[in-house]
């Protein structure tokens, strides 16, 4: 196993970004950036032992500072929406930016994915580090924030999440890595199948907010407890999948929360890579982005229609406002821990 870190590029500040790159003996490796605390890339073997890329990104800080769709970035303080873009917490009302429509989205403006966080290295892990001030994005209390990215010999990347402050707060961080499991150029993920350990999700309205309501899976589109073709469904009139051009949902997990199990399977019959996903987390997010065609990618790649899913394990969206959801609230004191591992391997 080794680390190794080279320059990526200069933010229009001045300042360095660098990339980490961790390979293992095989030769799998994993790239992260200490902007954003990116994850990069993502080089795993096909069944032809060929080392594929299988998460979308860009060759560039620029392109980066151009991403508006959040690629391979550590989100926070909260991810996901927040009606209204305003909470309560102990009594008192915090305002936040609307950078949604009239919801606050991922953290704000300037979230965790835009900041440039401090780094050091292990023998197969980097530890990025940030500190969010009082007030940062509106959020009350100094949110003292590590990422851990570890990667295995098997070829298990695992993402750890420590987090305390010093005032009570609240958060729910999680990455947003695109994945294309035959390689980040390759054609949509429509064949590639899904297996998701949830029998229930978090209904949403048309401005994809939770109304409160935990719904069933079982006999409509978003039912993915056996696994099936991302795409089978995923032009369905229901569940408001026809108004947001795919999925956008996320799934109330059955494992207990706090407890570390598998969530989710993908799959690529093509070239046969598989990824496991495990978490500690009570949901996670399934999200299709319909058209990429705007974007292009790492080594000049021209992103597609439906050209990748994200799998991003979380806290569910908009909790303030539904006491009845797992708390997302941090008291001053206490530590918060949560891991997700993606282990990606060859399926005979």
């Amino acid at each position: 196993m080794s680390v190794s870190v080279s320059t990526f590029g200069k933010l229009p500040s001045g300042e360095e970004v660098l990339r980490y790159t961790i390979t293992n003996a095989s030769g799998a490796s994993v790239s992260l950036l200490n902007y954003g605390a990116i994850w990069q890339t993502m080089f795993v073997p096909n069944h032809k032992g060929e080392l594929i890329d299988v998460v979308l990104g860009y060759d560039t800080v620029e392109d980066y500072l151009k991403n508006h769709m959040f690629l391979g970035a550590t989100v926070g303080r909260v991810a996901n929406r927040i009606k209204n873009a305003r909470f309560t917490l102990n009594g008192k009302e915090y305002k936040l930016a609307a950078n949604n429509g009239t919801s606050c989205l991922h953290g704000g403006n300037v979230g965790f994915d835009k900041k440039l966080w401090k780094a050091e290295t292990d023998s197969d892990s980097v530890i990025f580090t940030l500190t969010s001030p009082d007030g940062d994005e509106g959020f009350p209390g100094e949110l003292s924030v590590a990422v851990v990215y570890s990667l295995s010999e098997d070829n298990a990347l695992s993402i750890r999440y420590l987090l305390n402050s010093d005032a009570d707060t609240i958060q729910n961080m999680t990455n947003h890595a695109y994945f294309n499991l035959a390689g980040q150029g390759a054609d949509s993920v429509l064949e590639q199948t899904l297996w998701v350990d949830a029998n229930r999700t978090t209904r949403v309205d048309k401005d994809v907010l939770p109304t409160g309501e935990i719904a069933s899976v079982f006999g409509t589109p978003l039912d993915f407890t056996k696994p099936k073709p991302i795409g089978k469904d995923i032009a369905a009139k229901a569940e408001l999948i026809d108004f947001l051009g795919g999925f956008d949902h996320n799934f109330v997990l059955n494992h207990k929360e706090g407890e570390m199990a598998k969530i989710a399977t993908a799959y690529d019959p093509k070239g046969g890579v598989a990824m496991d996903v495990y978490t500690d987390q009570p949901g996670v997010q399934l999200f299709t982005p319909p058209d990429f065609t705007y974007m292009t990618g790492k080594s000049g790649v021209q992103y597609g229609k439906y050209p990748a899913f994200c799998l991003e394990t979380q806290h569910f969206a908009n909790a303030m406002d539904n006491p009845s959801f797992p708390s997302i609230v941090l008291h001053a004191g206490e530590v918060f821990s949560s891991e997700t591992v993606y282990h990606f391997r060859v399926e005979k």
